[in-house]
């Protein structure tokens, strides 16, 4: 029989600390200079996970110390498929910063409509 050995895992609040492992990362432990070279430079479906991840899982404040508004509506249609109950408020959060004209030419929603619409050219 084979036992399992289990490694306590430091989760932080320390953002802005490389080193430090995420609170938001508990199921896939990586320092917070591993996140930022796999947002950069992975393939679009690893990067795709970790945003819907982040969104899912991160305080919505913190969110913005990994990515921007942009980059989250460019690859909104994979992204919002991942988020769970989070989706709705993420959509709620981009309509009103669009209404707001925070968005203005990135995205516009449509509330009959699950995904959102293109409404200018890419």
């Amino acid at each position: 029989m084979v036992a399992e050995v289990y490694v306590a895992v430091m989760l932080s609040t320390a953002l802005d600390d490389p080193l430090a492992i995420p609170y938001f990362l508990w199921d896939e432990p990586m320092t917070v200079a591993e996140l930022r070279l796999r947002l950069r430079a992975g393939s679009s479906e690893k990067r795709v996970r970790l945003l819907a991840k982040l969104l899912r899982e991160a305080r919505d404040t913190d969110v913005w110390k990994f990515t921007t508004p942009g980059e989250v509506l460019r690859e909104w249609p994979e992204i919002s498929m991942r988020l769970g109950r989070r989706r709705d408020f993420w959509r709620f959060l981009f309509d009103r910063w669009r209404k707001a004209g925070l968005l203005d030419g990135q995205q516009a929603w449509t509330a009959s409509r699950r995904f959102p619409r293109r409404v200018f050219p890419s």
